[in-house]
């Protein structure tokens, strides 16, 4: 029986490009032999890519094609600024990060309902009564959801976020998306949403396209 091989997405709800890469990996999760594990984290510092005039120009563009190419329904927000820049994602992604270590099992709908709120419907993510939603959106109890939120000020859900940053840090991340994964005992880093095709290279799987139809492909 093959290795089963470990595959871990880091990843910010406030970069566009995370979710196209988590949609991805989410639908090759059952083709691929891999153990996808999604990681929430963020990288404070980084200058975002869209406020270099020319870059931010170009990702107006870019963002819309790989939408429609990944079958995202992606949609840029009125203020690109305020949603990226100003508001940020720290409140979500302690939430995520809340959620990872009580309730695992919802962290793919609740990361997804996040991408959806922010980058499909331009809502907020950053207010409570906007997360709460978020959660019932995605399943959870809105005991449950209450319990989460109460936590994202806790010293143990701080730490969770920047120990699963410096992770990222340490095997050499530098922005979202970031995908890891460990063959004969080492790391190999791909960054963006667009590198998955050498990504299922590497791993001897085959690549569909960004949504593949048949089961168990390999090279």
């Amino acid at each position: 029986m093959a290795v089963v091989r470990r595959v871990q997405l880091f990843y910010d709800v406030v970069s566009p490009y995370s979710w196209l890469a988590f949609e991805a990996l989410c639908r090759y999760q059952h083709i691929w032999n891999i153990d996808l594990h999604l990681r929430p984290a963020v990288l404070g510092g980084n200058q975002a890519p869209a406020m270099l005039p020319k870059r931010g120009e170009y990702m107006m563009k870019d963002i819309k094609r790989m939408a429609k190419y990944y079958q995202v329904p992606l949609q840029i927000p009125k203020d690109f600024f305020e949603s990226m820049v100003k508001k940020g994602s720290l409140s979500a992604m302690r939430f995520l990060t809340a959620v990872d270590m009580i309730q695992p099992q919802f962290l793919e709908p609740m990361s997804r309902e996040l991408w959806m709120r922010i980058w499909s419907r331009d809502e907020d993510i950053t207010q409570p009564d906007s997360i709460l939603d978020a959660a019932r959106k995605a399943g959870l109890s809105s005991e449950l959801a209450q319990q989460l939120l109460e936590m994202i000020l806790s010293p143990e859900v701080k730490n969770r976020l920047k120990e699963v940053t410096e992770e990222a840090l340490k095997y050499g991340a530098f922005g979202m998306p970031t995908v890891v994964i460990h063959l004969n005992g080492e790391p190999q880093l791909f960054f963006g949403s667009d590198r998955l095709e050498l990504l299922s290279s590497v791993l001897g799987e085959k690549w569909l396209g960004p949504v593949p139809a048949s089961p168990n492909p390999k090279l």
